[in-house]
């Protein structure tokens, strides 16, 4: 039997044998109608998904482009940029129950963007032998009411070096005597210091002060660490905290300081550098491009560390030149709203 083609060139639909009845050929054609229909809709159908995910991969993707002339924008969205999973994971159950092949292909292009940027933070760290140096930085908080339980919690983790930030009295007089015994050099000017297993010289107060703070502000040392292998720099800062309201996000003094902070790193004479504080950014955000484009930062580890009650972002940072950053990951709460962060530093040889 000869098979003729339909109107738009495919297979005809199967003929309907003589004698048939005008309703069954009627039921006949009504399904094959919507069989075509629902094999066309799996593309047709879940365009507003597609479209969102298509702006999902954009704002992945060319995030630098957002800008941060209206409510810095920008900054904003590089400071959550990595909760954009949680969006594409979203849509993509919504693509599953509407069953739309076209929001399923389109979701290829956030995932791509996604697992590009920060894929490499979830995979184990590399293997390369014990780290030179381990590193601690944390805020303690100016309100912890456990500083002796904070200390020993740092000194668990045995580090080398471990930053602090929001030191006052009479608290830091129970750091310096907690953490005594095994860090025996220590050094604090104003609200922030360093306590090391290895000696330090050349301790002194770095001024990163925004302009228009006329009260005292002292947030930033540097040191030179006598490594057994050799000195190295160390910065420990605490850059002015950051605020969301209705103007968007309040970040200019935090860039000022950022500024300040990286054109001291690059006037730094030795050549290996490591910078620990409380940012209050992530290396995502622009805010901090004066560091982050000199410094190397961890390739591996979320450690989201702040807020401790429901971590979003990892504001806490450890950087370095001529050096390492190996897996950063979070410490045991301590009586602080921050999480501590640790890593292992490996210096270039």
């Amino acid at each position: 039997m000869t098979e003729h083609a339909g109107a738009d060139g495919g297979a005809a639909p199967p003929a309907v044998p003589a004698g048939t009845s005008l309703r069954a050929r009627c039921r006949t054609a009504a399904s094959n109608t919507l069989k075509g229909a629902r094999d066309r809709s799996a593309w047709t159908r879940g365009r507003v998904l597609a479209v969102l995910a298509l702006l999902t991969a954009g704002l992945l993707a060319f995030h630098r482009s957002v800008p941060n002339s209206v409510v810095r924008l920008g900054s904003l969205l590089e400071s959550f940029l990595p909760w954009l999973g949680p969006v594409i994971v979203l849509l993509f159950g919504l693509a599953l129950l509407r069953r739309s092949a076209l929001a399923l292909v389109a979701l290829l292009l956030p995932v791509t963007a996604w697992t590009y940027l920060f894929g490499g933070l979830l995979l184990p760290g590399t293997a390369s032998g014990t780290p030179d140096l381990v590193v601690v930085q944390h805020n303690v908080s100016d309100e912890n009411a456990d500083p002796a339980g904070t200390a020993r919690t740092l000194a668990d983790a045995a580090p080398d070096l471990i930053a602090l930030e929001e030191l006052v009295s009479p608290a830091s007089a129970v750091y310096e005597r907690v953490l005594a015994p095994e860090y025996p050099y220590h050094a604090v000017r104003g609200t922030v210091g360093l306590w090391s297993r290895h000696p330090l010289t050349g301790t002194r107060f770095l001024d990163i002060k925004p302009r228009d703070i006329e009260e005292p502000w002292s947030r930033a040392l540097r040191t030179t660490v006598h490594t057994p292998s050799r000195e190295v720099a160390v910065y420990v800062a605490h850059l002015p905290s950051v605020r969301v309201g209705t103007s968007g996000l309040a970040s200019a003094r935090r860039d000022e300081s950022a500024e300040r902070l990286g054109r001291a790193v690059a006037a730094e004479t030795l050549g290996t550098v490591i910078l620990l504080g409380d940012l209050n950014s992530t290396v995502e955000d622009r805010g901090l491009a004066p560091l982050t484009s000199r410094m190397n930062v961890a390739e591996r580890g979320l450690a989201f560390s702040f807020p401790a009650a429901l971590p979003l972002a990892r504001i806490d940072q450890i950087m370095a030149r001529s050096a390492t950053v190996g897996r950063m990951r979070t410490l045991p709460p301590t009586g602080s709203d921050h999480l501590p962060v640790t890593a292992g530093i490996t210096l270039d040889r």
